[in-house]
C-alpha cells in the first residue's frame, strides 16, 4: 500500500509546532562567560540539547546525553547507521528585530524566531519523520541515529566531542541547507589580519573601531570612535555619504569626541553579497580623513583590499571551481583600539584545487605594505559526495517526486554536519523558491516548507533503511 507521506505529516502539524516553538524559545546563543564544565558552550545551548533529548525520551525513543555538548535520539537496529545530524545552537540575534527573537510568532503562514530556519525548524521536521515511521511500525533495516549539537555555529566543539567518543554514522544527511541537495562543500577557514595599535600623527586619534558578532555573519552595526579636529567637516560629509551609499547611520559629537554608528545589513557569511557590511563601510568612509600610525592603515587596508570585494580579487585569492563555483571571503568581525591594536577576521570559502598554506602566504604577502601578522583558527577542507552514489540519487529521487521539479547536484559556501561523514550531504529544508533569512533580523522559515520537508524527510529516511 501506497504511503501518503504529506497526508501522514498534515497529521503531525499541531504536535510539531507545539514541540518547535517550545524550542525556539530557548535561547540557545553559545555564551564562553557563562561556559563550566557541565555547561561547555553556555547554559543557553545546553537546555536546547536537553530539551530536545526529553522530547526523544517522551516519544519512546533511546536517547543519550554526550558531555552535554551533543547527544544522540536512536530508533532500529542493524548493522548499518544512518545518521541525521542537527544543530540548536543559533547566532546572536543582532539588532533591528520586529518582535522577540526568542518569543516566537506565526504570522501569514510563517514562523518567525531566531532559530526558525537555522537549524531548529528543520531539525524538527526531520525528528518528526523519523517520529512518523516509528509510529507508523514500518520495517527498517538500519539504525537511525538523530544527533544533535549545540556549537555548528562557532567552532564544532560539539561534534569534535561526541565522535570522538561515538560511532560516525555510515551515511546520512544534515537539514541545515537546501533542496534539492548539497552534496558539496566548500572548505572554511578564517584568517586574522593583525595591525598594531598606535593612533597619533593625524588629524583624527581612534579610540576603537568595532563591527560584526560572528566570524560567518556580515556584519550589520559598526561603531567608531575618535577623537578629531575637524568633527564639524567629517559630519557633513558622512550624511553625504549615506545619502549615496546602501546604509543608514549616525553621527554624535561632543566637544572633539566622535562617535559614527553605521547600520547595514546582516546575512550568512558564505555569500557576504546578500548583505551590506557596515564595517567596510565605516572604514571606507573614515579611511578619507587623516588619521594617525597604524590606524590609518588599519582603515585603509580594509578601503582598498576588502570593501565589497566578496570575491578576493584585490588580495588576488579570487578563484573558481567548475562544481564548487567560486572561493568567497566575508569580513566578519573588526576590531581596533591603541591598546589590543587592530584583528580583522577574514572568513574563507575555498573550493577544490585551493590549499590554506597558499592562501595565507598570498594574503601575507599582499598586505606586507601595512606590516600586518596573519594567523588562522580552525580549517574544514573541502567535501564532496559524487553525483552518482545512491545516497546522492535517492534524495534526489524522493525531491523530485514530491516537488515535480528537476533534481541536481549543488555545492554551497555554508559548512554543515554533512560533511562529517564520508558519504554525509546537506539536503534542505530551504526550496528554490524560499526566501533566506538564515544570521538575519527577522529569520523566519514558512510553516508549508516544513510541512513539504518533513514529508520528504520521512520518504527518504525510509527508502535509505528499509
Amino acid at each position: 500500500m501506497a504511503i501518503d507521506w504529506k497526508k501522514e505529516a498534515a497529521a503531525r502539524k499541531d504536535d510539531f509546532l507545539n514541540d518547535l516553538v517550545d524550542l525556539l524559545k530557548i535561547d540557545s546563543v553559545r555564551d564562553d562567560s557563562k561556559a563550566t564544565e557541565d555547561a561547555p558552550v553556555g547554559p543557553g545551548p545546553k537546555k536546547a540539547l536537553e530539551a530536545f533529548l526529553a522530547l526523544g525520551e517522551k516519544d519512546g525513543f533511546v536517547t543519550k546525553n554526550t558531555g552535554n555538548i551533543a547527544g544522540h535520539i536512536e530508533y532500529g537496529e542493524g548493522d548499518e547507521t544512518m545518521g541525521v545530524l542537527v544543530h540548536v545552537d543559533v547566532v546572536p540575534p543582532g539588532n533591528g528585530w520586529e518582535t522577540d527573537p526568542f518569543d516566537p510568532v506565526i504570522k501569514d503562514g510563517r514562523i518567525y524566531a531566531r532559530g526558525s530556519s537555522d537549524d531548529k525548524g528543520p531539525g524538527m521536521a526531520a525528528y518528526y519523520a523519523i517520529k512518523m515511521i516509528k509510529e507508523m511500525n514500518l520495517p527498517i533495516s538500519k539504525r537511525i541515529r538523530f544527533i544533535i549539537g549545540t556549537d555548528e555555529e562557532s567552532g564544532w566543539q560539539c561534534m569534535d566531542h561526541y565522535l570522538a567518543v561515538e560511532e560516525t554514522p555510515d551515511f546520512g544527511f544534515s537539514p541545515d541547507a537546501n533542496f534539492p541537495i548539497i552534496n558539496g562543500e566548500k572548505g572554511n577557514v578564517s584568517l586574522y589580519v593583525n595591525t598594531k595599535g598606535t593612533t597619533t600623527g593625524g588629524k583624527n586619534e581612534l579610540i576603537s573601531f568595532d563591527a560584526g558578532l560572528r566570524e560567518n555573519m556580515v556584519p550589520r552595526d559598526a561603531v567608531a570612535v575618535f577623537n578629531s579636529e575637524e568633527a564639524e567637516v567629517i559630519e557633513k560629509a558622512f550624511y553625504d555619504y549615506v545619502e549615496a551609499a546602501p546604509i543608514t547611520g549616525t553621527v554624535n559629537v561632543e566637544g572633539e569626541k566622535v562617535t559614527i554608528e553605521v547600520v547595514g545589513k546582516s546575512a550568512h557569511g558564505m555569500e557576504p553579497r546578500g548583505g551590506v557590511n557596515g564595517g567596510t563601510y565605516l572604514a571606507t568612509f573614515l579611511s578619507n580623513f587623516s588619521f594617525g600610525g597604524d590606524a590609518q592603515q588599519y582603515l585603509q587596508l580594509i578601503s582598498e583590499y576588502i570593501h565589497e570585494d566578496s570575491r578576493a580579487e584585490s588580495l588576488g585569492l579570487n578563484f573558481t571551481d567548475e562544481i564548487m563555483g567560486d572561493l568567497t571571503m566575508n569580513a566578519g568581525v573588526f576590531t581596533f583600539t591603541p591598546e589590543t591594536g587592530g584583528v580583522i577576521a577574514l572568513n574563507f570559502r575555498y573550493p577544490r584545487g585551493m590549499n590554506v598554506e597558499s592562501m595565507e602566504i598570498q594574503l601575507e604577502n599582499k598586505l606586507s605594505e601595512f606590516g600586518v601578522t596573519i594567523s588562522r583558527g580552525g580549517v574544514k577542507e573541502p567535501h564532496y559526495v559524487p553525483a552518482d552514489d545512491p545516497l546522492v540519487k535517492t534524495l534526489l529521487d524522493v525531491y523530485s517526486k514530491h516537488t515535480g521539479l528537476e533534481a541536481h547536484e549543488q555545492s554551497i559556501g555554508g559548512g554543515t554536519y554533512g560533511r562529517l561523514m564520508k558519504r554525509g550531504v546537506a539536503y534542505g529544508a530551504m526550496f528554490p523558491d524560499s526566501i533566506d533569512t538564515m544570521h538575519q533580523v527577522n529569520e523566519f522559515m514558512s510553516i508549508q516548507n516544513l510541512m513539504d520537508a518533513m514529508a520528504i524527510y520521512a520518504e527518504a529516511i525510509y527508502e535509505l533503511v528499509k
